[in-house]
């Protein structure tokens, strides 16, 4: 549970297992509350537990791709199951946005 504590982790795993790879203004955009600091710590907490890689590309135009980790791959069919619980559990009138409907 520590590993995908954090408001923005489980939103940024699922934004990666959808599209396979994403660069940190991609997510950024996406997920359009949160602030630059913020993201970018998540990503390293993510990072640092071995749920995502980042890939720097010194290239002519730098930039840094995001991916899930197999750990982290394998973590999304157990996000689903708690996403379905909620959709169950919870009234949808105190959720603001739901990931299982994206």
């Amino acid at each position: 549970m520590h590993m995908i504590q954090g408001k923005w982790k489980i939103m940024i795993m699922y934004e990666l297992a959808e599209t396979g790879e994403r660069r940190f203004g991609e997510l950024q955009r996406h997920i359009k509350e949160v602030s630059h600091k913020t993201l970018t710590n998540q990503l390293r907490e993510l990072e640092d537990d071995g749920l995502i890689t980042r890939h720097d590309f010194q290239t002519a135009e730098p930039h840094v791709e995001y991916q899930l980790t197999d750990n982290g791959r394998s973590l999304i069919p157990i996000l689903d199951a708690i996403c379905t619980w909620g959709d169950t559990h919870i009234d949808h009138n105190l959720i603001d946005r739901s990931l299982c409907d994206e």
